[in-house]
């Protein structure tokens, strides 16, 4: 099975994430502004990744709000996961969703289920309902337990396509 991992990330945490689940795959991770525009019939799962910001996925305003808010570089710089997602071609792949969110206090939203909407507009099936790791604050670090939670859905969607 070959799989492909797309991540939008703004201070690494969903880098991580990304990552985790890219190693429970045995795949690779690859930051959105280098994805490529047309995912082709050789990948078996698309599996896309983002920050929540304002509810959802982010747009050009939530991105300068955390690059203001950025202590150091952003990790993407140029677009985001929603914008790849309106422009992208694909052939028939399967695909699942994550997005990294503020567990205190758990707020609405979720830039998984926006971009699993996303998705199902492009024809694609879904291998899994759209999945939500946890941050402690705006800007991290990860919950304790999310990278290794996140590898082993990685694994869990490895066998669900698999089969």
């Amino acid at each position: 099975m070959r799989a492909l991992v797309i991540y939008e990330s703004m201070f690494g945490n969903t880098r991580l994430i990304a990552e985790a689940v890219a190693e429970g795959l045995g795949a690779d991770a690859v930051e959105v502004g280098a994805a490529p525009d047309t995912v082709t019939m050789d990948v078996d799962l698309l599996v896309v990744g983002g920050p929540t910001h304002a509810f959802g996925m982010t747009r050009p305003s939530t991105r300068k709000s955390a690059a203001d808010q950025a202590t150091g570089e952003l990790v993407s710089k140029g677009r985001g996961l929603r914008e790849w997602l309106s422009g992208v071609r694909m052939d028939g792949t399967v695909a699942a969703a994550f997005d990294t969110r503020v567990s205190k206090p758990r707020l609405p939203g979720s830039a998984a289920k926006g971009a699993v909407r996303r998705l199902r507009r492009l024809g694609v099936a879904l291998a899994a309902p759209p999945e939500s790791f946890y941050v402690t604050g705006t800007t991290g670090p990860l919950v304790e337990g999310e990278l290794e939670r996140a590898r082993q859905w990685g694994e869990a969607l490895a066998r669900t396509v698999s089969v």
